[in-house]
């Protein structure tokens, strides 16, 4: 079935609507990316008492997150949006910093949780943004991540005691 209302998207909702949905998806989306990039650093250069414990565990995050990177691109794109793809995009629109040269534990986790919490931040603001659209799907998403990254959040902190 072609959509033949050019006033609405693939899925019915109003286009004009969308375009400040995508455009927070795309933002988040590069915050998703800078964040992975760092929890990839963390992993491959923490050191210390806790690199058994916080290896696999910065692993288990990373892979997460390329997930979770690959469902908003692709939501980006159902909602008829097109998904940013270049590093000097996600630099740009990023609401975390890159996180460089990072080896002591404790601070890979202290990094953990800054990104965590920024990402919950900006998915509330997408939830918030894609419900008042009708955007049921967008909110659902990001819903659960911010359900998924609370408990992340609860467990990093219980680690730095």
């Amino acid at each position: 079935m072609s959509n033949t209302n050019n006033a609405t998207n693939q899925i019915g909702l109003e286009k004009a609507d969308m375009s400040e949905v995508i455009a927070q998806l795309n933002k988040l989306l590069s915050t998703y990316h800078v964040f992975y990039l760092n929890v990839r650093g963390y992993h491959w250069n923490v050191k210390g008492e806790h690199f058994f414990t916080l290896h696999p565990k910065f692993e288990e995050l990373y892979t997460s997150l390329q997930l979770q990177i690959d469902e908003i691109a692709e939501r980006i794109l159902t909602l008829g949006g097109t998904p940013l793809h270049a590093y000097s995009d996600f630099a740009q629109h990023t609401s975390i910093s890159e996180d460089k040269n990072v080896k002591d534990g404790t601070s890979c986790v202290k990094g953990v949780l800054t990104g965590l919490q920024a990402l919950i931040a900006e998915q509330r603001q997408v939830s918030s943004l894609a419900a008042e659209s009708d955007d049921q799907g967008t909110a659902d998403l990001v819903d659960e991540y911010v359900q998924e990254q609370e408990k992340l959040v609860w467990m990093y902190n219980a680690f730095l005691g």
